[in-house]
């Protein structure tokens, strides 16, 4: 308020002197300035009576001073109704996406399967309303699991827009898929439905419990890890390939593990692999094992849990991305 009032008695001694429009070119900034800190018109009006009185102004002053006035209420009402115009927008924007959030979330819902020999944890988090990461878990009733991680390369509703096709897309089969061949039906859907500037990585994955054999194949996806219970250690999983929408004949290599009992299946996007610290730097890849490592012996809805929330308070809050982990555990 002083420094606005230091700028209103500034603009008002100069047109007083100078009788010259152009002097009140200011005044429309200043009225913008004295909404954003909630200063009604009425304490504009009350200053400029207090200014006028004591600089005891004769009648021809006080005409012009009146100008001032005028031209200081005309641009604190075109500033605030631009003001009030833009408030509206906003909050019909934040409803739209609510709704678009809250479709999201009903259309990309996953029930957690309930296998023997297996227990399963995951948590995705998006960094806005609506989520460009996704995951997926299928439980065929014919002892295998068929499950999936994906991120869009891009945003917003678009993003999510994507996504709920891709899920679509993946339940839609009915049937278990090596996940060559899901990968290689994903690519043509993505190729032919989503915008071309838009882009999707997935890692999928199938668990055949009778073998306990783990097959997966990855489009562009962050690598998985594979905790080995035996070892102690993680091993990275090495198939790559290019991401879903690029050429719809892409073909994706597949590879096979053995999962023994206590051993881990970890997939994520890129939100936990580009966690940055508050200095900039980025968390590390081992750093984040060894922080699975540490609960290895919770339930994996758990261990993700507290591996989200000791990461939430390392991290710079305005680097925020999506962020998904799966984490599956062989118990039996």
């Amino acid at each position: 308020m002083d420094e606005l009032i230091v700028n209103y008695e500034k603009i008002l001694d100069r047109y007083i002197e100078s009788k010259n429009e152009q002097d009140l070119d200011g005044l429309q900034n200043l009225s913008f300035e004295a909404i954003e800190n909630d200063i009604s018109p009425e304490e504009i009006v009350s200053l400029h009576k207090d200014l006028t009185l004591e600089k005891e102004l004769t009648a021809e002053e006080m005409k012009l001073s009146m100008d001032v006035l005028l031209e200081m209420i005309i641009g604190f009402g075109f500033s605030y109704r631009d003001y009030k115009s833009l408030v509206k927008k906003m909050e019909a924007h934040d409803k739209e996406m609510d709704i678009a959030a809250s479709l999201q979330s009903m259309m990309l819902k996953t029930k957690i399967p309930k296998l023997n020999s297996i227990e399963i944890g995951a948590i995705s988090v998006p960094a806005q309303r609506v989520n460009g990461d996704y995951y997926n878990l299928i439980d065929h009733h014919d002892g295998t699991m068929s499950f999936a991680v994906a991120d869009v390369i891009g945003k917003g509703i678009p993003a999510a827009l994507a996504m709920s096709m891709i899920k679509f897309g993946m339940d839609s089969y009915g049937h278990s898929q090596l996940p060559s061949d899901g990968l290689k039906r994903l690519n043509r859907v993505v190729e032919k439905n989503v915008n071309q500037n838009m882009f999707v990585t997935m890692f999928y994955g199938l668990y055949e419990e009778i073998s306990s054999k783990f097959y997966y194949s990855s489009a562009g996806h962050e690598p998985g890890y594979i905790y080995r219970e035996k070892t102690d250690s993680f091993e990275e999983m090495g198939a790559r390939g290019i991401v879903l929408g690029v050429n719809p004949t892409t073909r994706y290599d597949q590879e096979e593990h053995d999962i023994n009992v206590g051993d881990m299946i970890l997939v994520f996007t890129d939100g936990l692999s580009e966690i940055r610290r508050l200095s900039g730097e980025f968390v590390r890849t081992d750093d984040l094992l060894e922080l699975i490592r540490t609960y290895k012996h919770l339930h994996p809805q758990d261990i993700v849990q507290v591996v989200y929330e000791e990461l939430i308070k390392i991290q710079d809050p305005k680097k925020r991305d999506d962020l998904t982990i799966l984490l599956i555990k062989r118990v039996n």
